[in-house]
């Protein structure tokens, strides 16, 4: 991969579509991982205006920290970046106090209430910032597995990084001089209580699951491990169509209208 030639044209069709768009630029949700700091400085490099905004809701502080720390070097950096910091942990909790106990007991149902509450904050700064909302997710996570929520992480209007794989991501981040720490952390959603990295929630690293989508060879020759590999790829894959595939829409056939 050619690093800085990825990185000017990503750079430029971000610009590119903002100006096209008659935006101002990007508001990014900033979450201390890898891909959300990747996306952030790319809409950095834009010289456009760039709103980036951490939201902490019963997050882990090493990822706030690491959020707070990735801010402060692309400010420095970047005259065209500001910041935002919204706390949704009280909005989180008293919309607890509304809902069924059978759903405040639905973890997963949680956890994605937590990335839409995050969604509809970003979008309603970056309405009222005339800001376009720059996705996180890269391409094995948008095109793979469907690993993100819909109507939360997934509500974006670009999405700049999603045709790079999490190796890619790295290796462009290591070229834009990102903070090692966010480079070398663990992967993790930051939708949990708990510590839940990824590559526990899904079963299969990120390299792992880079291979099962390019797989294309001899089944029988494959490891235990890559017979395991590839059965939670096409597991999650399937499961997670509905995430990936454009809204159905019901058509209604001529002579019934």
């Amino acid at each position: 991969m050619q690093n800085k030639k990825v990185i000017e044209h990503i750079t430029e069709w971000l610009k590119n579509y903002a100006i096209k768009s008659n935006q101002k630029g990007y508001i990014v949700g900033i979450s201390g991982g890898i891909d959300s700091a990747l996306t952030s400085t790319l809409c950095a490099k834009t010289g456009l205006d760039v709103l980036i905004v951490t939201l902490p809701l019963r997050q882990r502080i090493e990822e706030y920290e690491r959020a707070t720390v990735h801010i402060k070097k692309l400010k420095k950096e970047y005259k065209n970046v500001r910041s935002m910091d919204i706390d949704l942990t009280a909005v989180f909790n008293n919309l607890i106090t509304c809902l069924p106990e059978e759903t405040i007991s639905n973890k997963l149902a949680m956890a994605n209430t937590r990335s839409r509450l995050r969604m509809t904050t970003l979008y309603a700064l970056g309405q009222a910032n005339g800001l376009l909302v720059a996705g996180t997710g890269n391409k094995v996570e948008d095109f793979g597995v469907g690993f993100f929520t819909k109507y939360g992480d997934g509500g974006v209007d670009v999405s700049p990084i999603a045709d790079l794989t999490k190796t890619q991501v790295r290796i462009l981040s290591k070229e834009l001089e990102i903070n090692p720490e966010i480079i070398e952390a663990a992967p993790t959603d930051g939708l949990w209580d708990e510590d839940r990295t990824d590559e526990i929630q899904m079963g299969a690293s990120y390299p792992e699951l880079e291979w099962a989508m390019d797989f294309k060879g001899d089944e029988t020759c494959l490891t235990t491990r890559e017979i395991e590999v590839l059965e939670i790829y096409r597991r999650l894959n399937k499961i997670n169509q509905h995430k990936m595939i454009p809204i159905p829409i019901c058509t209604i056939p001529v002579e019934l209208l």
